[in-house]
């Protein structure tokens, strides 16, 4: 059974940092390309960032400088680390685990407050 497990959300002030981590089980780690995604009220869900199985990265624009992804894949995680929040980047943060199939963790909630 695949599981994706966030943790690190919570409320932060503009201009802070939060660093999010995804633990995977019951995948081939190495073989999946991870990405964060996030789905803030009323819009579609978007992605964030995403790391190949090889480590090539990929961000949305209105995170590029101040996101970074990165994954462990001796410790089947990957995580997020975000810098110079903006109230904009108030979401539920999803982990996923794409392959041929996308799996998804539950979401955890990162709220930036002015």
């Amino acid at each position: 059974q695949v599981q994706l497990v966030e943790s690190g959300g919570g409320l932060v002030q503009a201009g802070g940092s939060l660093r999010l981590s995804c633990a995977a089980s019951g995948i081939i780690f190495s073989f999946y390309a991870m990405a964060w995604y996030r789905q803030a009220p009323g819009k579609q869900r978007e992605l964030v960032a995403e790391i190949t199985s090889g480590g090539r990265t990929n961000y949305a624009e209105s995170v590029k400088g101040r996101f970074t992804i990165s994954r462990d894949n001796a410790k089947k995680a990957v995580y997020l680390q975000m810098n110079s929040l903006k109230l904009d980047d108030t979401a539920v943060y999803y982990c996923a685990a794409e392959r041929s199939i996308r799996y998804w963790g539950q979401g955890t909630q990162v709220t930036v407050s002015s």
